[in-house]
């Protein structure tokens, strides 16, 4: 088998590939051969320590993939050789070859190819998380999505449009705006060119109901300064590199609300639930609801490339690794 390796934290430039003997699953195991491994931003903050959790090298990033299941432990019943499957790893996804729990794998729909099922699970299941459990969407309401030409961003912009909502995408570039609108967005902000708060209270007549933030840095004040009355600011990261530091009176004033989203720590604390959240968002798939973007493909050794392309913010979409 080939993986990637992370010997000690740093640039993702120090990842080295890897030959290693095929693992062989044990008791409740699944050997999983990998068609495709998701990338994502927290791979990279992995690979230089500066995640929350910090794993000591050496370790295989990698938090998503699909595959096709080519080994079978004993005493597992529900999954056979053959089966086309996607999982949510946590690490070791930047493999040829990944022997997994067979509980934490879940068989793809038809309906899915492998790349496009290996770059799902991150990014739907956090739009999902966020706007469906943590801040309940209501159809009608309007959404703003900043970062909207990344993979959460277009997730969002997809399930938000699933859920009823007419959405509102703000993005850098006119390649990023374009994905938004392909995906479903009534609305495009260019934000390093337009003023952020004036042109989504003009497109929202008067605030938004929801900010969708991925981003960080200078863009959340004035999207928090866009919303209504009763507005949500849903905090999912920082790729923009800083955290902002908010006016706490912006909060009061309109009764706004301030929510955090960490989809990875709670389905780690909650699988059934996780699981679940899951279903939904491959039924919505399956009715032809969402309609996720073929990822990008490049090859897994690549990997350092493409870590670097996604914190310097030069991709659109996501990008997937094939062996």
């Amino acid at each position: 088998m080939q993986r990637i390796v992370c010997t000690q934290w740093g640039p993702p430039e120090e990842l080295i590939l890897r030959e290693d003997p095929d693992p062989v699953p044990g008791e409740g195991q699944v050997l999983v051969e990998t068609a495709a491994a998701g990338v994502n931003f927290v791979d990279a903050l992995f690979v230089a320590g500066t995640y929350q959790i910090k794993v000591p090298p050496p370790f295989t990033p990698g938090s998503e993939l699909a595959g096709t299941v080519v080994g079978v432990g004993p005493g597992v019943d529900l999954l056979q050789v053959g089966d086309r499957v996607l999982s949510s790893v946590g690490l070791g996804a930047f493999a040829s070859h990944v022997v997994l729990p067979a509980v934490a794998v879940t068989r793809i729909p038809d309906e899915l190819d492998l790349a496009t099922a290996a770059a799902l699970v991150q990014s739907y299941c956090t739009a999902w998380f966020a706007l469906d459990r943590r801040t309940s969407v209501r159809p009608g309401e309007t959404v703003l999505v900043l970062g909207a030409g990344g993979g959460v961003g277009l997730a969002a912009i997809d399930v938000a449009r699933t859920l009823g909502a007419r959405v509102i995408a703000a993005a850098s570039t006119d390649d990023k705006l374009a994905a938004a609108r392909a995906i479903g967005a009534d609305e495009v902000i260019a934000y390093e060119t337009e003023d952020l708060k004036a042109r989504a209270r003009e497109l929202s007549d008067g605030g938004v109901d929801v900010v969708v933030d991925p981003v960080g840095g200078p863009h959340t004040e004035p999207a928090l300064r866009a919303l209504g009355v009763f507005g949500r600011l849903v905090v999912i990261g920082f790729a923009a590199g800083s955290i902002a530091s908010l006016p706490a009176n912006q909060v009061l004033l309109k009764n706004r609300t301030v929510v955090g989203v960490d989809w990875g720590a709670w389905a780690m604390q909650h699988p059934a639930a996780q699981a679940v959240v899951l279903d939904e968002v491959l039924a919505a798939v399956r009715a032809g609801e969402l309609r996720p973007v073929p990822p990008a493909q490049r090859r897994l050794v690549e990997a350092p490339a493409v870590l670097r392309d996604l914190l310097e913010r030069r991709l659109t979409g996501k990008t997937v690794l094939v062996p």
